[in-house]
């Protein structure tokens, strides 16, 4: 794994543009635009609010050609970042995604699961982290050598990979540079199963302590991870921040297309197909049953839009197997969206199925979405779920009945009744609950509430910035502290 020793002599900064009295924030986001990620959407907005509020804006990534090996790029995507935002792409790349053989050592080549417990063991020496640890020298210099070409008044790090956090910790440390964490999905909570992902005296959560009380704010994506972090710290309590993922409002359909007698129901699902497999197999039975016992839905469509891995094409991948023998139930598969043409996509869906794993820790983003589109949803996961609080109040919701096929089945047949009966009025109903998660109304307070923070004015810009402890006695102003 590149480690970042000859990072510098491969990498040329953009050249900083000076702006007068513009504070300089650095966002350190690996995975910003044009990497094809779920986050990309949340990173690419928190930088342009910022650049909006009157900041200088530096979003540190990795190259192109390190996506290009994992998720893959959207450059519909990049097309939306403010121009005055500044994009450094460091070049680390994950070399567990090798694919190359002549770049294989021979202990990789002859014994991959030795090379992968090696890398491990020595990223995990390197910072807490078994995939990404080795990162932390590169993330360290590449921030520090960035605030001494135009100093930072504030860095924003959003995980995962936690690794960021070194580098976080490094800019304190040596410019006592003020942060936000943006946590996303926290880093001790175990979203997927539940409780704690490891105790307060691991290393691990030596790190997590000492960010967290240095930081003038952190930020999650749902009520309950805000929850934990609190109960957890509650003498950080004050500095927690609910700022959910949202939606973009420019990849929803003003109307959604009328529904006809002579034109069967499309049924659409959009995200990455990296679902647990009895997962998809449940809602692909569900869906089976369904389609045979209601009239409605026997020559409805059901398109299942995403990145499914590279073993799809070979059809060694028990994801696409699946999907491929529901062909005959009228299960499409048609690949990953490029950002700019999912309204195309939502345009001509009649409903949507919300496939996620995780229980009451994890949201979804693209809850947000469905629920914009003013579609009925299907929901596909755990009843004890956050989307379900979410969704508790949407019309259109077919409501959480688990992941039993008979129960599901249940919900894509309401679904369909919601599609055939419902009304123009009734669409704008649902679509009206779903505003208060339009992504600029979770992240405008957000910002402005980190700029009067570092700032100590109101939120106007252009002053000097207060050092931490005059951040600190602007959260004690507010009574915060």
């Amino acid at each position: 794994m590149n480690n970042g020793r000859n990072l510098w002599d491969s990498l040329k900064l953009p050249r900083a543009r000076r702006s007068g009295s513009r504070p300089h924030m650095i966002y350190l986001a690996i995975g910003f635009p044009p990497a094809a990620k779920s986050c990309a959407y949340r990173m690419r907005e928190t930088a342009n609010q910022f650049a909006a509020a009157g900041w200088d804006v530096t979003a540190v990534t990795i190259i192109d050609e390190a996506w290009e090996r994992e998720y893959g790029l959207d450059h519909t995507l990049a097309a939306g970042v403010d121009s005055r935002v500044r994009v450094v792409k460091l070049p680390l790349v994950r070399d567990d995604l090798e694919t190359d053989i002549r770049a294989f050592s021979e202990t990789r080549a002859l014994a991959h699961k030795d090379y992968l417990a090696q890398l491990r063991k020595r990223n995990l020496k390197v910072f807490p982290e078994p995939v990404f640890g080795g990162w932390r020298p590169a993330l360290e210099k590449a921030l520090v050598q960035i605030h001494r070409d135009k100093p930072a008044d504030l860095l924003v790090t959003t995980c995962a990979p936690y690794v960021n956090l070194a580098a976080t910790w490094k800019l304190w440390e040596t410019h006592q540079v003020p942060y936000v964490v943006d946590f996303r999905d926290g880093w001790s909570v175990d979203v997927i199963n539940n409780g704690e992902a490891f105790p307060k005296e691991s290393v691990s959560g030596q790190w997590e302590i000492k960010l967290l009380t240095n930081a003038i704010a952190i930020w999650n994506v749902n009520e309950p991870i805000s929850r934990w972090y609190r109960e957890r710290y509650p003498e950080l309590a004050h500095k927690m921040r609910v700022v959910r993922n949202g939606y973009d409002a420019s990849s929803i359909p003003a109307q959604a297309r009328p529904v006809t007698p002579d034109r069967p129901l499309t049924f659409g699902y959009l995200g990455a197909l990296n679902l647990p497999v009895p997962l998809l197999d449940a809602v692909l039975q569900g869906w089976r049953t369904a389609r045979a016992e209601d009239p409605a839905l026997k020559d409805a469509r059901f398109e299942v839009r995403g990145h499914i891995g590279a073993a799809w094409a070979r059809g060694d991948n028990a994801h696409a197997e699946l999907l491929k023998a529901a062909a005959a139930d009228g299960v499409v598969v048609g690949g990953s969206v490029p950002k700019a043409e999912v309204i195309d996509l939502y345009a001509r869906w009649d409903a949507v199925v919300l496939m996620v794993t995780g229980g009451r820790y994890m949201t979804s983003g693209k809850v947000y979405e469905y629920m914009a589109t003013g579609l009925p949803v299907v929901s596909a996961h755990e009843a004890d779920h956050d989307a379900s609080t979410v969704l508790s109040t949407y019309p259109l919701w077919t409501g959480a009945v688990g992941l039993d096929p008979a129960e599901l089945a249940g919900a894509f047949r309401r679904a369909a009744a919601f599609a055939l009966n419902a009304t123009e009025a009734d669409r704008e109903k649902a679509r009206a609950e779903a505003k208060q998660y339009a992504r600029e109304a979770q992240l405008i307070p957000a910002v402005q509430e980190v700029t009067e923070l570092v700032h100590g004015t109101g939120g106007r810009t252009g002053t000097p910035p207060v050092s931490p402890a005059g951040a600190a006695r602007v959260l004690a102003r507010e009574g915060r502290s």
